[in-house]
């Protein structure tokens, strides 16, 4: 039986990213609009300057040869410049298409070449070289413009730009024509694809998904009755641009809104700058969470007796508290004395030194997070609620509106009709979806049937609306017994632990459940050095037979908060950590699940063995 939700349609804005770049810049001017940490300083760059760098740099692509329709793609770490290329692309009504700056150069080639890209951005001589790589073998590529050309005066490639000196072209169109690029940008319009974001490929080749101006802004103003984001708050940029979430966050709904963004010094500094900044909002994928979730948990077993005494008083007293925050109820005064004792002395250093004393929203998107992560952050004081959206969806999805139900991603947005079909699959409707995959019309009608977007994603209402993720259609997995069983859940509560750093339930058509685990090498190797255990890399840890019985207590634990039907039977703890190079990660750290299986065939059917 198909259930509806009942949703007010929010009508389908008639503009474009381009056009919301002029309007916002025009009202805020000089206030800040992005910040990049460069050399140890912050550098900020108002709106007025964001506006003109797009409008050079667009200028100079047309004056290289781009035109209506054309795709370009971007292969860079964050940073401003990424955000100009983005703009300035869809200002002549082109369409950028954004790469992972992991990818390698064989995936660099499938996305330039299936996206048929005219010219590519690239951020330094790294990137470049993977383009410079597989360039023989891509046709149609014209142009490689690079944003930092340190270390290639000696490249004599004549495909080579850099990019200053397109945005230097562009300044002297834009002083002969002031009006020229604002004539592009009347002439983009609302229908239009923006973007193609390529899926992750975790079931096979990634797929361009066609998102459009006019959908995907009234996805944002949708979601942004979750968010209720302002000109006051502020947010790093961190995540991968090309990454729909990122791309909403970092480029998209600033131009609605006006708030500042705050480029990461690069990868390995983003809990340095997070600190540094403070953000009063901060969007995660559930790795993400986790891992600080862990690393609290592990610092406190190595902290002083006190903090642990303080902690062990203050925990209980957060989770009663974290109950009202959720529930959107007023502490009464007894536990509210009791939960800001706590929250000076034990909560508030842990909020700051996690780069959160300002955050007023946390997010976590993308893939399902386990209630007690979330339920962890709420103890902190950080308000942390777990939302629901696709690449597909253009966004658009659900989250809560008021409360917060753990184990919940919300309720509808405003901005689509949502409903469930007879098998539990989620349903959107098809006019507040991506348009569909590019050069892949058979894709496309197998998820856009009858009106509506068939996400693959199996869900359950509850009595108030708000919707409960089971798991992917295609990976629920049936025992022999006949028990419908979701590994996603089960895989979550495995995670809590922060000796695990990833975990994969096995057990379709089997009697019981197993779990391949890889350890989160950090922590597991401070407890075998706290236990005078001697180790060498990953591979001796996992092979340590105190670690596995140490494993074992952790699986003992989670199972007690199991079903019977859902407990680990056994496990085995991976030789080797998951890699995305080695095709068993995607770019955003999902599991591929079918490549895992596969690949580690012989040790699964040596834990289904008689003994």
């Amino acid at each position: 039986m198909i259930r509806p939700v009942e949703t007010m349609m929010t009508q389908h804005p008639e503009t474009t990213y381009p056009k919301l770049l002029v309007q916002t810049a025009g009202e805020l001017k000089q206030r800040v609009a992005l910040r990049e940490k460069s050399k140890g300083i912050w550098k900020e760059i108002t709106w007025d300057s964001y506006l003109e760098k797009v409008r050079h740099l667009a200028l100079g692509l047309e004056h290289l040869g781009l035109n209506r329709g054309d795709h370009v793609s971007i292969l860079a770490e964050n940073s401003p410049r990424w955000v100009y290329a983005d703009l300035a692309i869809q200002s002549l009504s082109a369409v950028s298409v954004g790469i992972y700056p992991t990818s390698s150069s064989e995936q660099v080639k499938y996305i330039v070449e299936h996206s048929q890209s005219k010219f590519i951005f690239v951020g330094d001589q790294e990137q470049a070289d993977k383009v410079l790589e597989i360039r023989e073998e891509v046709s149609g590529l014209e142009a490689l413009i690079v944003f930092n050309p340190k270390g290639m005066r000696h490249y004599t490639d004549p495909i080579i730009n850099t990019c200053q000196s397109i945005i230097e072209t562009g300044a002297a169109t834009d002083k002969k024509q002031p009006d020229r690029f604002y004539q592009h940008v009347r002439q983009t319009r609302s229908e239009d694809t923006a973007f193609l974001i390529y899926t992750s490929g975790t079931t096979g080749p990634p797929k361009g998904c066609m998102i459009p101006h006019r959908n995907h802004i009234s996805n944002v103003l949708g979601m942004n009755e979750v968010f209720r984001l302002s000109r006051k708050d502020s947010v790093v940029s961190y995540l991968p641009l090309c990454h729909i979430l990122e791309r909403s966050i970092s480029v998209c709904i600033p131009l609605v809104f006006g708030y500042s963004i705050n480029f990461a010094e690069s990868v390995d500094t983003v809990q340095e700058n997070i600190r540094e900044i403070s953000p009063t909002f901060f969007a995660a994928v559930p790795r993400i969470l986790e891992k600080m979730h862990s690393t609290v948990h592990i610092k406190l077993k190595e902290t002083t007796t006190l903090k642990r005494f303080c902690w062990r008083i203050g925990y209980p007293i957060g989770k009663k508290a974290a109950g009202y925050r959720m529930a959107k109820k007023r502490l009464p005064l007894p536990w509210f004395v009791a939960y800001l004792f706590a929250y000076i002395t034990v909560f508030r250093s842990l909020r700051e030194k996690l780069g959160l004393l300002s955050c007023r929203l946390m997010m976590s998107g993308g893939a399902p997070i386990a209630p007690e992560i979330l339920s962890f952050y709420h103890v902190l004081g950080v308000f942390a609620v777990e939302m629901w959206s696709q690449t597909e969806s253009c966004g658009g999805g659900t989250g809560p509106h008021s409360d917060v139900k753990p184990g919940s991603v919300g309720q509808p947005v405003s901005s689509v009709q949502l409903k469930l079909a007879e098998d539990g699959e989620i349903l959107i409707n098809r006019e507040s979806a991506f348009a569909g995959y590019h050069r892949d019309p058979k894709a496309t009608e197998e998820v856009l049937q009858d009106g509506w977007l068939h996400t693959g994603d199996i869900g359950q209402f509850d009595e108030d609306g708000h919707l409960y993720i089971v798991d992917r259609k295609k990976d629920i997995i049936i025992t022999s017994g006949g028990k419908n069983i979701s590994p996603s859940e089960i895989e979550n509560t495995m995670k809590c632990s922060p000796y695990i750093k990833e975990a994969i339930v096995i057990g379709d058509g089997r009697k019981y459940l197993t779990a391949l685990i890889q350890l989160e090498t950090d922590n597991v190797g401070k407890w075998a050095q706290s236990q005078k255990i001697p180790y060498t890399n990953y591979k001796s840890l996992a092979r340590n037979e105190e670690v596995s019985s140490m494993l074992s207590g952790e699986i003992t634990e989670i199972n007690m908060k199991l079903a019977r039907v859902e407990q680990i039977k056994k496990f085995y703890i991976l030789e080797k950590e998951l890699d995305q190079d080695d095709e068993e990660l995607t770019a955003t750290q999902k599991v591929k699940r079918k490549v895992i299986e596969q690949r580690f065939k012989g040790e699964i059917e040596s834990l289904y063995q008689s003994v």
